[in-house]
């Protein structure tokens, strides 16, 4: 597994996300980082309604997908999520997904965010209460 992560959500594959192929479309991998993230910043204590209380919203810049196995329908996945970068603007979110019973790893990747001003879309400093929030969940500096 992976150790540098303090942090995962299990999802169930549902029927759904499956393809002809009878694993996990590719697509669908995005949707998981998501929830991830999501349920990362619940756990760290600074969510997406902190930063849209604060008047900062974001947005995703770029994602990508390293798939390294396959996943089925009615799989537990573990979607590990961290922060592992924060700059002035944006920060990065580190994902790596495995299987629960094997062990598998199922895929890697990241998404970037840009801290924008919830009225005018403009870019702004990341909120300090946030890398606050990473930092003492990670133990990090941030």
């Amino acid at each position: 597994m992976e150790e540098r992560f303090r942090f995962f959500t299990p999802l169930q594959v549902r029927y759904v996300e499956t393809d002809m192929q009878g694993h996990v479309f590719f697509g669908h991998y995005f949707t998981y980082f998501d929830a991830g993230l999501i349920e990362y910043l619940r756990a760290v204590g600074y969510t997406y309604k902190d930063f849209l209380d604060g008047g900062v919203d974001f947005f995703y810049i770029h994602a990508d997908c390293d798939y390294k196995g396959r996943a089925f329908f009615d799989d537990t996945l573990h979607v590990h999520t961290r922060v592992g970068n924060i700059g002035n603007t944006s920060f990065t979110f580190e994902f790596q997904i495995f299987e629960e019973t094997e062990g598998r790893h199922i895929a890697a990747g990241h998404i970037v965010a840009v801290a924008v001003d919830r009225e005018t879309r403009q870019t702004v400093s990341v909120p300090e209460a946030f890398r606050k929030a990473v930092s003492d969940f990670e133990g990090t500096a941030q």
